[in-house]
């Protein structure tokens, strides 16, 4: 074969902007996910690759439905799938959706969630402007009030916390379902972990685009409707695993920073973190502090369960009394604004003398 021919049947085939969406059982939510794809005001071309994770629904069909009309649109639809006895996960149908997809940019589409219309034109124009980042938007949850507290940090963290709040439960900072970038970066973070059910590939990707020095930045507006249903696949994700990820990140890219620090929290929280830290770093813990007087009263907390004689014994101290840099590991959002003014009346920046964790 002349690779000439090709390169220029990929330059004649290359879009500015794939939209990328796997699929597995969508049939329900499909239409209304395409008629977005079809009202986009982007003026830049743009296809669709739909990667189908073995559907036992007529979803393949739904879309088939649609090649017509997006093609009239200027948008070309890509479709392929298999149909072994089980899906293969999402991170198996993102990689082929994209894979098979030619666009400069990648515009990522859960096949039940409906995009605004300005959202490829404005995130591709953010994009543009930081190649080598993550770029999210902000959403509107529906049904509406549905993970209230969730959704809320989503759209009001700030800039500089999409970074330094990369260690909390609430996993990617712009969440996956928002996620627009270059195809440059995907091919150098990526691929997508292929493990398929119970394994979180957005958070591990998402990490890695860290550890790559990647940017997140997010859109300031809302082009998103992001919907919450028991068949979400991030229902298939125990909480056990994330945490798990998250301290050895926490471990890595911060921790392995300090020659010693607190824990923000003597409770059952910060009693978990410290257990689940490594040897060394459970040597680096100064002291566990909190606000509830009992705890303190106690003046230490033993760690029963290690193999060390005499078993270790962790200080309890009051917050005031305790000197950063600190691992916050108290509910964000949940104490009515008293952490929050707890962290300022000790005049701590987020991100250098302190990370929250929960």
């Amino acid at each position: 074969m002349n690779p000439r021919v090709t390169e220029n049947e990929a330059e004649r085939r290359a879009v500015d902007v794939s939209i990328i969406t796997p699929m597995y059982n969508a049939s329900c939510w499909l239409d209304e996910c395409l008629q977005a794809i079809l009202q986009q005001d982007f003026t830049g071309t743009m296809e669709l690759s739909v990667f189908d994770d073995a559907s036992t629904d007529d979803s393949r069909k739904v879309v088939e439905g649609w090649k017509k009309r997006l093609e009239a649109r200027g948008i070309s639809v890509v479709i392929s799938g298999h149909n072994s006895p089980q899906p293969r996960g999402v991170g198996y149908a993102k990689n082929k959706a994209i894979t098979q997809s030619c666009g400069e940019y990648l515009c990522f589409q859960d096949a039940d969630d409906v995009m605004l219309p300005q959202r490829v034109r404005l995130q591709y124009e953010a994009t543009r402007l930081h190649p080598n980042s993550l770029i999210g938007c902000k959403v509107q949850r529906a049904p509406e009030g549905s993970t209230e507290r969730y959704t809320r940090w989503i759209n009001t963290i700030t800039q500089n916390q999409l970074i330094t709040q990369a260690y909390t439960s609430h996993g990617p900072t712009v969440i996956m379902p928002t996620w627009f970038c270059s195809r440059n970066w995907y091919l150098k973070v990526g691929p997508f972990n292929e493990a398929g059910k119970g394994v979180p590939e957005d958070l591990l990707f998402f990490y890695q685009s860290l550890r790559q020095r990647g940017g997140v930045a997010r859109v300031d507006q809302c082009l998103l409707v992001y919907r919450y249903h028991e068949k979400a696949t991030t229902h298939s994700v125990t909480e056990e695993t994330i945490w798990k990820l998250r301290v050895d990140f926490l471990q890595e890219q911060v921790l392995s920073r300090w020659a010693s620090f607190t824990i923000w929290n003597a409770g059952k929280q910060g009693r978990k973190l410290y257990r689940s830290l490594s040897p060394t770093n459970q040597e680096r813990v100064k002291a566990l502090c909190d606000v509830d007087d009992n705890k303190i009263k106690k003046g230490f907390y033993t760690y029963e369960e290690s193999k060390q004689r005499p078993k270790p014994k962790i200080p309890v101290l009051h917050y005031k009394d305790a000197s950063a840099p600190f691992i916050i590991c108290v509910k964000l959002d949940m104490t009515g604004g008293v952490l929050e003014e707890n962290l300022n009346s000790l005049l701590l920046k987020e991100g250098i003398d302190f990370y929250h964790f929960n």
